[in-house]
């Protein structure tokens, strides 16, 4: 993110979730602490089980529009199950993703997109990151932005995305923690008629 005029890529949207900070994971990486600074993204999407206030609070200083859904993990709160979210000419759905059965599942997470009504849906739970298209809709889940342990797999690589809304276009920059080094992917979206 360092170097590059914000301003050239709209509105940009960090997805970000599944810390689980300190149950699962002692903190963000460094490396990823320094890329997350104030002032480089307009609205934070969280996923939910950040874990710790602390954490939520951090979040909150990055940008003045930050979302959070509840986890699983974040009993005790008054979080939203979901939330919809209108960014430039994007709806933008927002879940854990506990509630999708089979967990990660494509036409479950389609189900719930059509219900929401939104053109892309975002949701974590998983701990692995992907983009994908589905009959048309879009699909984000940012992994775990920690690594954090989960079940379904014996690796989780740390990992957010941030996405820049222009228009009927997204790119999505998918930042992942590789062998101590950040790799960024770049991809695009369009919004579907």
């Amino acid at each position: 993110m360092a170097n590059i005029k914000m301003s050239q890529f709209g509105e940009l949207v960090l997805l970000i979730g599944d810390l689980h900070i300190p149950q699962r994971s002692v903190d963000l990486p460094d490396k990823f602490k320094e890329l997350l600074v104030p002032g480089k993204v307009q609205h934070i999407l969280c996923t939910g089980n950040v874990g710790n206030r602390e954490h939520s609070d951090w979040l909150k200083s990055l940008a003045a529009n930050v979302h959070f859904v509840r986890g699983d993990f974040d009993e005790g709160t008054s979080l939203p199950e979901q939330k919809l979210i209108t960014i430039g000419d994007w709806k933008l759905g927002l879940i854990h993703g506990h509630q999708v059965i089979p967990w990660g599942d494509k036409e479950a997470l389609s189900n719930i997109q059509r219900v929401m009504d939104c053109d892309l849906l975002v949701s974590g739970h998983t701990h692995s990151s992907s983009i994908d298209t589905y009959d048309a809709k879009h699909f984000i889940n940012p992994g775990s932005a920690t690594g954090a342990y989960s079940p379904l797999t014996s690796e989780s690589r740390p990992s957010f995305l941030i996405i820049a809304l222009q228009g009927r276009e997204a790119t999505t920059f998918l930042y992942e923690l590789i062998d101590g080094n950040v790799s960024v992917s770049k991809g695009s979206l369009t919004k579907s008629s």
